[in-house]
């Protein structure tokens, strides 16, 4: 199995003067070997939350081997068609480094009430958007008749470099979400998850993958990670924000956050790959001020000991050679 490691944002952390200082940001992270960056979806916020694609289409220009995915797109608010034009778009001028995790949009999120969409209807039109763009990234005409989309003999160009397509994972710890995952699913992303919930929820994956005659790759199970390091589990906890740490209240954070040493982070990441999990997207939970020393030792300490290097084949395959 091959680990890999990426970094989770979130709304955008730091204060800036110019967009040069997020370019530098997104340097500072390839040099430091993080596998990808990971930005979150939020039409209407208080805090500095960039559209992801359009971020993405930005910083992917200022870096050659590092990937950026969405985590997660609010799929029911978005045109289908138009979407898969966006996303092949992005695959294309990035060489193939796009990431696609989709899902409904959280229960407190404005999003759906600002974009005309009722809350009942985010899962149907969940489904059939996943539909639609596959079929619009296989480069024919299209025609498609559903419940919320129709049209007649679209087509997309240029095509994702990624075949057939970048991957679709699909967010969400419930259990509708899980059956979406094993219904329509590349893969599978989730949040603030103890081992023993990703565990079982790997297992009911498979479990309605087989009943849809699917398989979902034994590498496609990855951990939205909470982390902070300090001397200890109990003084990294002091040191975390409490507006992050505090994302659950039905469990305690050293139940589904990485806290502690680096070698209690690592521990924490081999308990989740033991129970399947080989994507790891970390998220700081700390202020913003010590972002840059969090960075540096999660880099040293801990996706240089644990994560899989590209080969060159797989580079090669990416860019489309």
């Amino acid at each position: 199995m091959k680990l890999r490691i990426g970094l989770g944002i979130g709304p955008w952390p730091f204060p800036y003067e110019d967009k040069e200082s997020i370019l530098t940001f997104t340097e500072e992270c390839e040099h430091l070997g993080i596998d990808s960056l990971w930005f979150s979806e939020r039409v209407v916020s208080e805090a500095l939350n960039f559209d992801p694609l359009h971020l993405i289409s930005y910083i992917s220009a200022r870096s050659s081997n590092m990937k950026f995915g969405t985590s997660a797109l609010v799929l029911p608010i978005r045109n289908p068609v138009i979407l898969a034009k966006e996303l092949a778009t992005i695959d294309y001028l990035s060489g193939g480094r796009l990431l696609l995790v989709v899902g409904l949009g959280s229960d407190e999120s404005l999003d759906l009430e600002v974009s005309g969409i009722p809350r009942k209807e985010r899962g149907g039109r969940t489904d059939e958007a996943i539909t639609i763009l596959r079929l619009l990234w296989s480069g024919n005409p299209v025609t498609f008749s559903g419940k919320f989309y129709q049209f007649k003999h679209a087509s997309v160009q240029p095509r994702p470099i990624q075949v057939p397509g970048p991957p679709i994972w699909i967010g969400g710890r419930s259990d509708a979400a899980l059956r979406r995952v094993g219904r329509l699913g590349d893969g599978w992303l989730v949040s603030s998850v103890t081992v023993e919930e990703l565990g079982k929820g790997i297992h009911l994956i498979q479990r309605y993958a087989s009943e849809f005659e699917r398989k979902i790759p034994d590498d496609h199970y990855g951990v939205y990670l909470p982390f902070c390091f300090g001397d200890s589990p109990s003084a990294a906890e002091k040191i975390a924000e409490p507006n992050l740490i505090r994302r659950r209240t039905d469990r305690s954070p050293s139940e589904f956050c990485a806290l502690g040493t680096p070698a209690d982070v690592r521990n924490r990441i081999h308990h989740y790959l033991s129970a399947g999990a080989t994507k790891f997207v970390m998220r700081p939970l700390c202020s913003p001020n010590l972002w840059h020393d969090q960075l540096r030792t999660l880099a040293q300490e801990v996706i240089h000991p644990l994560q899989t290097p590209y080969t060159v084949s797989e580079l090669q395959e990416r860019k489309g050679h």
